[in-house]
């Protein structure tokens, strides 16, 4: 019993410094949030993609969106990925990538969801392609206009960097409702 209360304790105080670091570095996101990435996020390209993808999906059930999703995960791993392809080869990948890139590794990932959580672009490749029942939809697109949610900070195996997630929701700037979400890894070492 002493050996397990001792290592639990040992365990706890090495993952300390990982778990504050989403407080630590939450401030600098949301200036960052605030004073670059709104910016970008309201572009004809964001925002035409979305609404374009929200009305071809508006009649899609619960049971297809499963089906998708689940599609979309076999693929990942597959050779053949035509539902993966059509999004991470569409106009809106591309603009996202070009924000990547200008990022100068700020930006580690970008995607951007619809009215229903699916990815309508991304830079690279999610591991799903519905993140409707994931904070990062459901804190900002399904709270509006205004919202936020910044994730903890993970380290990222394959690009060896911390990063956190910010998430916002898209707006319609001619209607000022929330039509999408926007995901952007941020590398808070590059901060």
């Amino acid at each position: 019993m002493k050996k397990s209360i001792a290592c639990g304790l040992f365990c706890a105080s090495l993952l300390l410094p990982l778990t504050g670091l989403a407080n630590e570095y939450s401030g600098a996101i949301t200036k960052l949030a605030d004073t670059d990435i709104k910016s970008w996020i309201s572009s004809p390209e964001i925002i035409n993609a979305v609404k374009a993808q929200n009305q071809k999906n508006s009649g899609l059930t619960a049971a297809d969106i499963n089906k998708m999703d689940k599609e979309w995960t076999a693929e990942v791993t597959q050779k053949e990925k035509p539902l993966i392809d059509k999004v991470l080869n569409n106009p809106l990948s591309e603009f996202l990538r070009k924000k990547l890139d200008d990022s100068n590794g700020l930006y580690t990932e970008i995607f951007v969801m619809d009215d229903k959580g699916l990815n309508v672009g991304q830079s690279n490749i999610t591991s799903d392609y519905w993140q409707g029942d994931e904070a990062k939809w459901q804190q900002t697109y399904a709270k509006g206009p205004g919202s936020i949610n910044i994730g903890e900070v993970d380290e990222d195996e394959s690009t060896q960097t911390y990063q956190s997630q910010l998430s916002l929701p898209v707006v319609d700037p001619d209607t000022g409702k929330a039509i999408g979400a926007i995901t952007i890894g941020i590398n808070v070492n590059a901060l």
